[in-house]
């Protein structure tokens, strides 16, 4: 295995990558759990006035105070949970070029968010930048005369524009028209058997959490509500909700499982996934990928029982608010209690008490920029 010289120490390139995500995650928990409890609050309040899209512009203008205040706290959660992608890409890339990193990392990350090509862009964004970094402070020699610049000019400008550039035209494409064949491969098999087409859905929406596979099945599926297709819209409102909940629940059941970090980021988890947010578990998901495969299995499950029973949900609401709206809801409730019970015994097999790095002083790499003699 191909290994880096760092303080005079060696690090596995897997032990490098594994860092590098804990570290990402750590840096990340606290917006999300801001993020949930705020937007909690304004969903969950919002609903005792009848209101089941508070996030909904059209709020601001309410002549309920109360209301505007909901929606503005909506607001308020959205901008915390907005910085998730681009702060994991910044800490990954700090992880494995210190401080350097930082900008670029972020930089990166919010230009991957912009692509819509979600937690997986982002990953793919604070390596990207983290290795460009590394190499332009390892690598490149300056003159005495112009050594101080590096820092504060070099560095951050070059690493910045070549960590955009490889997303923008390297990673974003290929991604993008993935997303375009996704949907156009759903919308064929939308006159097929729908216990078939709802595990399929169900399956994209649990596999990444908000990224370009669950935006092509929950997009299409909502594009078919206006054709009076309604099967696909319930199986993506099921399936977005199961993941979170599911290892938020196993979180408080099986507490010692899951590192400390992990259990905090459990009860916002269980939050989001009952007001409707599927990036409460993309925590869990960076921390261990294992469990994506869960995941899947446990959406899929969900959805397809959904469908398969008969309960019909006929609007883009996947929140606890909409549930009794949904026509046989209680099939639609048990179904998303099967899913998440599925996802919760399941990450048994994937968390077995793993600690994150205690101290992020151990995860960072040292370099300094190198003089020309």
């Amino acid at each position: 295995m191909a290994k880096f010289s760092m303080n005079k120490k060696e690090k596995s390139v897997g032990t490098e990558i594994k860092t590098a995500i804990m570290t990402g995650v750590s840096y990340m928990l606290p917006l999300i759990i801001a993020g949930a409890v705020i937007m909690g609050i304004a969903r969950i309040g919002a609903s005792f006035y009848g209101i089941d899209n508070i996030w909904d512009g059209s709020h601001a203008e309410a002549a309920n105070a109360i209301v505007r205040l909901f929606h503005a706290f909506d607001g308020f959660g959205g901008l915390a949970l907005s910085l998730m992608l681009p702060v994991v890409a910044g800490y990954i890339a700090f992880s494995i070029a210190d401080k350097p990193g930082i900008a670029p990392g972020m930089v990166a990350g919010l230009l991957a968010k912009e692509m819509g090509t979600g937690f997986l862009g982002a990953l793919a964004a604070g390596f990207i930048a983290g290795y460009i970094v590394k190499l332009l402070v390892t690598k490149v020699k300056l003159p005495k005369s112009v050594a101080s610049a590096g820092p504060i000019f070099i560095i951050p400008v070059g690493g910045t524009l070549l960590a955009c550039l490889v997303m923008m035209y390297i990673i974003g494409d290929p991604l993008a028209a993935m997303n375009r064949g996704l949907e156009s491969w759903l919308l064929s098999m939308s006159d097929g058997n729908k216990i078939v087409l709802a595990a399929v859905v169900g399956g994209m929406v649990g596999f990444d959490l908000g990224g370009p596979i669950n935006k092509a099945a929950v997009t299409t599926a909502m594009a078919m509500l206006a054709s009076g297709i309604y099967d696909p819209n319930t199986a993506a409102q099921v399936a977005i909700i199961i993941p979170p909940i599911g290892i938020g629940v196993a979180t408080l059941i099986w507490k010692q499982r899951f590192p400390h970090s992990l259990q905090d980021a459990g009860k916002a988890s269980t939050l989001m996934g009952l007001i409707g947010v599927s990036e409460g578990a993309i925590p869990f998901a960076l921390a261990n990928p294992k469990i994506i495969i869960v995941n899947v299995i446990g959406s899929a499950v969900g959805a397809a029982m959904a469908v398969g029973l008969g309960a019909v949900n006929r609007a883009p609401i996947s929140g606890f608010y909409g549930w009794l709206a949904v026509e046989n809801w209680l099939v639609y409730v048990v179904a998303i209690a099967v899913g998440s019970g599925i996802i919760a015994v399941g990450s048994l097999l994937v968390f077995k008490g793993e600690e994150l790095p205690k101290k992020q002083e151990e995860s960072k790499p040292k370099f300094k920029i190198t003089r020309a003699q």
